[in-house]
Formats: structure tokens, sequence, C-alpha cells
């Protein structure tokens, strides 16, 4: 039994639960008192976190102490600040330039691991495994499903990864190569342009080869993919294409059926109550016209909460890397339109109460 690795273990206590049925804890040192992330894995390759320990990488969490025991495999490793790439898709705060900032750099990451002697493949990018950081850098994570490059394979023998970013031969149709994590940054680049709030279809021909069935299809390397996005970044750059206008509403942006069953229901509930409430004391024009305006603002809150027409960028603190900032600014948007819109209203009728006096 390693005792001295159970002791150095024993030093972090538990301060937080940031992912129960993954096993992640936010532990703090007894001494130092500096904070970092514990991990608890059953599924692991124990070579792969002493090579990391070993050599850090920048843009992966550095590593601080691993423990084998019963097996398990514990880890401490550096606490990254941010929120993860999954987030901003689903917040809708990708721009075209973040996208290619992150994906470039996911390639340097991955260049330095595929260089390596033998290559580390990462076999499972995903969004939920990038960490935006709150300076706008991209960090890759959980190497639970890495493994080394190994020639003489033919095909994998263990199943590991996330499905719909996992490429084939992870399903036994071959060996994992550098060209298998090409495969899911394919399909990264594909799920975050349809992420944009208008999607964009720019790099269909770079996600189409880098995600071929076949691996000798794809992209030979990381570089090459980084090479050809930054390209078209800047070709779109050059020739000042005006970013086309989707009027889609919310709820209907991703033709996914249950979404747009639950947004038509809430359309017409909206619609029904703002065009049949009762107001005291407001009858005929007085009535539809804060009926009308009724309908507007909740609508408005609607497509303020959901990025439509990517109204957020009029408040740039939509923008931020922190979510309770964002929500903030979700919440001041929400209340300049409903101002603006009351204010209007009421302008509205004081010009009908005026021309109707003369």
């Amino acid at each position: 039994m390693d005792y001295a690795g159970r002791l150095e273990i024993s030093y972090y206590h538990t301060i937080a639960t940031l992912n129960s049925a993954h096993k992640i804890y936010l532990v703090q040192h007894r001494e130092t008192e500096k904070i970092y992330v514990k991990k608890i894995l059953d599924v692991y390759n124990l070579h792969i976190y002493e090579y990391l320990m070993g050599h850090p990488i920048t843009g992966i969490p550095k590593l601080y102490n691993i423990y084998e025991e019963n097996g398990q495999l514990i880890l401490i490793e550096e606490f990254i600040s941010g929120i993860s790439l999954q987030e901003m898709m689903d917040d809708r705060t990708l721009t075209l330039d973040l996208i290619v900032r992150f994906v470039s750099e996911l390639c340097n990451i991955l260049e330095k691991l595929h260089v390596l002697n033998p290559p580390v493949i990462h076999r499972d990018i995903k969004p939920s495994n990038i960490i935006i950081t709150p300076c706008g850098h991209a960090v890759l994570i959980d190497f639970n499903a890495a493994k080394f490059l190994n020639d003489t394979a033919d095909h994998d023998t263990v199943l590991l990864g996330t499905q719909g970013y996992a490429a084939p031969e992870q399903y036994g149709f071959g060996s994992s190569t550098p060209r298998t994590d090409i495969y899911a940054l394919g399909i990264l680049l594909k799920e975050l342009s349809s992420a944009l709030p208008v999607p964009t279809d720019i790099f269909d021909a770079v996600i189409r080869k880098c995600t071929e069935m076949n691996p000798s299809n794809r992209m030979e390397t990381v570089q090459e993919l980084k090479a050809e996005i930054e390209a078209l970044q800047n070709h779109n750059s050059n020739h000042h294409i005006p970013p086309q206008k989707s009027f889609t509403l919310p709820g209907f942006r991703t033709k996914t059926p249950w979404k747009m069953l639950t947004a038509s229901i809430i359309y017409a509930f909206i619609f029904w109550t703002g065009l049949s409430m009762e107001i005291k004391d407001a009858t005929g024009f007085h009535l539809w016209l804060e009926r009308i305006f009724a309908l507007f603002i909740m609508l408005s809150v609607v497509f303020c909460c959901f990025n439509y027409c990517n109204i957020r960028r009029f408040i740039p603190l939509c923008a931020n890397k922190h979510r309770r900032i964002r929500y903030l600014g979700v919440l001041i948007l929400n209340t300049v339109v409903v101002f603006l819109l009351t204010s209007a209203m009421v302008l509205l009728e004081s010009v009908f109460d005026f021309f109707f006096s003369l």
C-alpha cells in the first residue's frame, strides 16, 4: 500500500461537490488553502495521467497528485475557473470569431499531444469537456478515454468516448489515431456552427473532410484543420459578407419537435392572455392599445431571454463569461425593453387623447 500517496491525498478536504455522478469535487489543501479539483475515476489509463503529471501541457489542467487504490484512480488537478463550451452553446453567446479562436486553441493543444512519442489520443472531445476561462481561452479536460497510439493494433478493443463525437474506429472499425481526434473536432465545429445566433455553413467543406468514415480521407493533422478554418474566417472578413438575419422564432430554430410543440403552446397562451385581458377603466381604443402593448411586452421577455435576432448584443454584460453576470445583463435588457414599450404606449395614449380633445 502506498502510504505516502494516501497521506498526500488526505491533505485535501472536500468543500463542494461539482458532479456527484462522475465523482468530481472541489477540494482545498489543508496547509496552503489553495483550491483544486479532485476526481475519482473508475475507467482510466494510469500511464497517460503519469505522463501528463510529469510533462504539463499548456491548455490542459495541471496534475498535482495521483493515487491508485482498489481499482480507482484519485486525481488532484488544477481548478480552472470558467464555463463549459456547452453552456456557451446553450446560451447562444458564441460568435464566428470565438468559434475559430476556440477550435484553433484546441488544435494547438492536440498538436502537443499528437507529436509525443508515442502520440496521445484524447478520444473524448466534446463541448462539456472544454472549459472557457474568464480570459476567453479554451482548456481541454477529461482524459479518461485517452490512450497512447498503438501502431500494431488494427482496432480498438474497448469502446470509450461519447456517442455522436466518437469516430467509427472507436466502435471497433479500426484503431484510434490522431485522425480520431480530428473527427471529433469536425463534429464539434458542426455543433458550434449550428449554435450561432444565425447558423453558418462556411465550415461545411472542412467539416465533411474531418468526418469522413475512412480515417485516411480525413485531414492529416490538426494544424491543417486550424489553417483551413482560419483561412475561411479571413476570406469571410475580407469579402465583408453581411451576416444573414434569421427571424425564426425561439423554439423553432433547432426544429426539435418537442421544443416546437412547447413553443407553440407558450406563444398561443401569450397571444390569448394579451388580447383577452381586461384592464380597469380602459375601453375602446385604450383597451386594445394596452392589450397590444401587453402582448408585445410578454413577447419581448421571451425574445430577450432567448436572444432573438441577437438582441443581446446591445448589452455587453450578456456576453460575459460568468453566468450570473450574463443573467444580470439579460435582466437589464428586459427592463430596458419593457420600459421603452411602456413609455411608447403612454406616449401614444397621450397623443390620442390630445387630438381627440381638440
